[in-house]
């Protein structure tokens, strides 16, 4: 059975151990991308100084969509509770994009997305720099290959932990040692295997929550065994017309055969695109509807507020639990007034499951504790492929040795 074991380990590391690589360096640099970010970048996250009033929300948005091109639009506004901290405007477009602004004077600092250094670790991590269009027939190839080292990697720990097992419990510890003054090649084994058992539990618990964003079928019996159904995304439906979409085909169809006054439909999209606001209707009341909801609970962090809702963020990544748990304030768009409130206490599991498995993966459940932790283990499980290979080509060259000195 052992044997069985060691080639499994063996012939799974070998081809994959470049990705698992890759996939635990860059996990690793992702762990603390925002402290990094913020220290690479001071001006843009700190005010330059603390005033006695801030300007209102709705002042901070007209100066500021005032500058914006035609199609990009302000979604929302992030306030942190910090006084010291600037304010996010969401924007339309690009994904995630967003600008920080200094909330005394109106000042944009700039962008609050990913930096180019992080966007780049981000997609090696998730796709491995596959830009999630799709190949083929719908293939994303970079989240497979991710997705399928990944799972490879929960087989290779697995068999790590049995090859390594003592035969003898009185041998336990001292398999845990890790020999540093009898050479190379001891060390080199001992980081490998004594070392990858440190860590092994915490590589397992980032490959088995990793899983659910690589493979709908994983993330679908995933969510089960906590008794949560996952909504299945589905296609679009084929358009009629032999396969052409209903937008192309009045596009193409002769002026004289459209009904009277009526527009191509990608004229029509323009011209609604140039008459798009440039911020929700409702963002006149978000002043209101802050100081409502910063008057609820001083255990937010910061108050996220869109279109028509408010969340009050309660998890960081320095406090323990789920680090996106926030409560949900719906509110009137002509009065402002808070018309429901759905509190994190009170929410199902199936609310909430998502965001403790995003925080379980990045190790930010037990606070700055184990966010180091899993950071540093994810550095070390980087260096497991490195450790292996250079014991599989030593023992490799050992034998074309050996074999040379009998010939």
């Amino acid at each position: 059975m052992r044997k069985l074991f060691k080639r499994l380990h063996l012939w799974l590391s070998l081809p994959f151990g470049l990705i698992i690589m890759t996939t635990c360096l860059t996990g690793a640099l992702l762990a603390f991308e925002q402290e990094l970010t913020q220290l690479a970048f001071p001006s843009r996250y700190r005010v330059a100084q603390v005033q006695a009033e801030k300007l209102p929300i709705q002042t901070l948005i007209d100066r500021v969509a005032a500058t914006l091109p035609d199609s990009v639009s302000i979604t929302g506004v992030t306030i942190p509770s910090d006084p010291e901290r600037t304010y996010t405007l969401g924007l339309s477009k690009p994904r995630k994009a967003g600008l920080l602004i200094d909330p005394y004077t109106g000042e944009v600092k700039g962008r609050s997305d990913r930096t180019p250094f992080y966007s780049v670790v981000f997609r090696l991590h998730r796709w491995l720099l596959d830009n999630m269009k799709p190949a083929g027939e719908g293939i994303f190839w970079g989240r497979i290959i991710v997705g399928t080292s990944t799972l490879l990697f929960i087989f290779v720990l697995i068999s790590g932990l049995v090859i390594w097992w003592p035969r003898k419990l009185k041998d336990l510890r001292k398999q845990l040692r890790i020999s540093l003054h009898h050479g190379r090649h001891r060390l080199f084994y001992g980081l490998h295997a004594v070392g990858g058992v440190y860590v092994s539990l915490l590589l397992l618990i980032a490959a088995l929550t990793g899983l659910t964003w690589s493979f709908e079928w994983y993330r679908t019996g995933f969510y089960g065994l906590f008794g949560v159904s996952v909504e299945k995304k589905g296609k679009d439906a084929p358009a009629k017309g032999g396969g052409k979409s209903e937008a192309r085909a009045d596009k193409d169809r002769p002026a004289d055969k459209r009904p009277e006054g009526q527009a191509p439909r990608g004229e029509g999209r323009e011209r609604e695109r140039k008459d798009k606001p440039k911020a929700p209707k409702t963002y006149l009341l978000w002043d209101q509807v802050y100081r409502e909801v910063a008057t609820r609970s001083n255990a937010y962090h910061e108050i996220n507020i869109s279109e028509d809702e408010a969340r009050g963020m309660l998890g960081s990544l320095n406090s323990a639990g789920n680090n996106q748990a926030a409560d949900t304030y719906h509110f009137d768009a002509e009065t402002g007034a808070i018309t429901k409130v759905k509190l994190y206490k009170d929410a199902k599991l199936e609310k909430t499951l998502k965001g403790w498995i995003y925080t379980v993966h990045t190790g930010a459940w037990g606070g700055l504790v184990t966010r180091i932790l899993a950071c540093l283990a994810a550095l070390f499980g980087a260096s497991l492929p490195l450790t292996g290979y250079y014991l599989f080509f030593k023992r490799k060259l050992a034998q074309r040795r050996n074999k040379a000195k009998k010939a």
